[in-house]
């Protein structure tokens, strides 16, 4: 898995979140401990930010 785009949040525990060249976001809650998909089927992910909505 090629990783590109990479971007963490300034919450607290901090968020981490990455996209890949193969169309894949993943967000981690906890400081990088667990991960989980939050997207698929992109086209390849190479630039990622974090916003509060």
């Amino acid at each position: 898995m090629l990783r590109d785009a990479m971007c963490a949040d300034d919450a607290t525990p901090g968020g981490v979140y990455f996209g890949t060249r193969s169309g894949e976001v993943y967000a981690s809650r906890d400081e990088g401990d667990s991960w989980s998909q939050v997207a698929a089927h992109l086209p390849d992910v190479l630039c990622v930010r974090a916003a509060v909505v």
